[in-house]
């Protein structure tokens, strides 16, 4: 385990976490918020101790998938961590346990909230929340490698702990041009929605935390209504934009350098838009009529269609009143997710793609069990590897959310407020059902469950193994030994 290469990570997250709570002082200066002092507080800390930790240069600078993980797990930890710092240290969120569910919901880009107003913050505050939402939607590490060269090809194992998706690869040939490209990507379409948003005359402010909030999606509203209270453009322009944010980003990799066939050819991007249509479909048949006319209809429909299956988050209706169908069709949504390789959430289409393409063929191997049939996707076969580790993705997931609701349920809330709490924090979502609903909040659990709640964020954006290997003994056995073993040698 070279854990120098960790430390080494880790002092550079921080780095980068300082740099970018500058924003949040900056807009603290605009509005003269006194909180601002504590954002640069803590600011100065992370810089420092990053400073610390990176002042020697690692010998190695090769690691490998296990140490790719644990700099990732280890890096989301101390991101949200000290993110949780200004919330707690200026009293607007006075509880720390408040603070961090707050933060790992924000970087996760879950937009689980445990504030019963959100309009009595600062605009410090709120807008540290929703650029929580932007820094975590590519990922931190994504734009570590984008400007700091790590070593070789190697540094892709931080790319493949932090992406979502069941298998991660280069755009290009050097993986810090592909993180360039991937974020040269992100902020242009983040740029655009702001440009159309403030066409619709939303206030700048509101804009840019919208359009951070939709790039992540993340969801974090910055009013108590969260977007019911937006003209009908602008939901239409989220909405849009949700659903953008969600696709692939290689297809907008194969867009921008006119490769048409490639970019409309992804079966998964097509099955992606053909669940997104049937989901609307239902729901609007559902509930024609509740809300005075068709297009107002669609529009509810659509934007809260769009909302759940790239776990952002926002709303514009409470859906605990729709019908048992159509919030079992936004249930089912909570799970499938965005695409891979996207800045959504869920289990991922293609996971779902493969897994259907799976039991497929193992029905055909009874009916023919001398026949061969590989599982192709977009004209490829699909390794063996793939099948492999998606099948023990799902295991694991299953195996995950099964004891997380069985730990929620000990707080005796209704089994629907448990079930959609932890499908909407390990999913990455932000509201649930019942008690946890788009007009409710997650305040009112215990600690304990807030700690579950927590574990859950952190496992779904980070595709759960990067995390449970922090809780493998041969890690921390490893990491000990090699340290044990240089200081003897020294």
């Amino acid at each position: 385990m070279n854990s120098s290469i960790i430390r080494f990570v880790l002092g550079n997250v921080l780095k980068i976490e300082a740099v970018l709570m500058l924003l949040p002082c900056l807009v603290a200066v605009i509005y003269s918020e006194p909180v601002g002092l504590y954002y640069l507080g803590v600011a100065l800390f992370c810089f420092l101790l990053g400073m610390l930790m990176t002042h020697r240069k690692p010998k190695n600078l090769v690691f490998y998938l296990k140490e790719g993980c644990v700099a990732t797990s280890l890096s989301w930890i101390f991101l949200s961590f000290f993110g949780a710092l200004p919330f707690w240290l200026s009293g607007e969120i006075p509880s720390l346990t408040d603070a961090l569910f707050e933060t790992i919901s924000g970087f996760t880009t879950t937009g689980a909230s445990i504030l019963d107003n959100v309009e009595v913050l600062t605009h410090t505050a709120l807008f540290w929340r929703s650029f929580t939402h932007w820094i975590g939607g590519m990922g931190v590490l994504v734009f570590l490698m984008a400007i700091i060269p790590l070593s070789g090809g190697s540094n892709i194992n931080l790319m493949r702990a932090e992406s979502p998706g069941p298998s991660v690869g280069k755009l290009v040939p050097k993986m810090k041009y592909t993180a360039r490209i991937l974020y040269f990507i992100y902020f242009g379409m983040t740029i655009l929605e702001l440009v159309l948003l403030m066409a619709g005359k939303m206030p700048l402010f509101d804009a840019l935390a919208t359009s951070m909030g939709t790039a992540g999606t993340g969801g974090f509203g910055i009013k108590a209504d969260s977007m019911s209270g937006y003209s009908p453009y602008l939901q239409w322009v989220t909405t849009i934009f949700m659903i953008l944010f969600g696709v692939n980003f290689n297809a907008y990799y194969f867009l921008l350098f006119h490769n048409f066939k490639k970019a409309f050819g992804m079966e998964e991007v097509r099955y992606y838009f053909g669940i997104i249509a049937a989901a609307i479909a239902i729901i609007f048949f559902e509930t024609i009529g509740t809300y005075g006319g068709a297009f107002k209809t669609l529009t509810h429909a659509s934007f809260q269609v769009a909302s759940i299956i790239t776990t952002t988050g926002f709303s514009t209706v409470d859906f605990n009143y729709w019908s048992q169908a159509s919030k079992t069709v936004l249930v089912l949504l909570m799970f499938i997710g965005a695409c891979a390789g996207s800045t959504g959430g869920g289990i991922k289409v293609s996971r779902f793609v493969v897994l259907v393409k799976t039991l497929g063929r193992e029905l055909t191997s009874y009916i023919h069990p001398r026949s061969i049939k590989k599982i192709k996707c977009d004209g490829k076969p699909v390794e063996h590897e793939v099948v492999r580790s998606i099948n023990v993705y799902f295991i694991t997931f299953m195996i995950i959310f099964s004891a997380s609701v069985l730990a929620v349920s000990f707080e005796d809330k209704d089994l629907i407020t448990s079930f959609t709490a932890v499908a909407a924090t390990i999913n990455n979502i932000g509201p649930g059902l019942e008690l946890v609903g788009p007009a409710q909040n997650f305040g009112l659990f215990h600690p304990f469950t807030k700690y579950v709640l927590m574990f859950d964020m952190l496992a779904g954006r980070l595709e759960l193994f990067p995390l449970l290997i922090l809780f493998h003994p041969a890690i921390w056995r490893d990491l000990f030994t090699q340290r044990f073993t240089s200081r003897k040698q020294q």
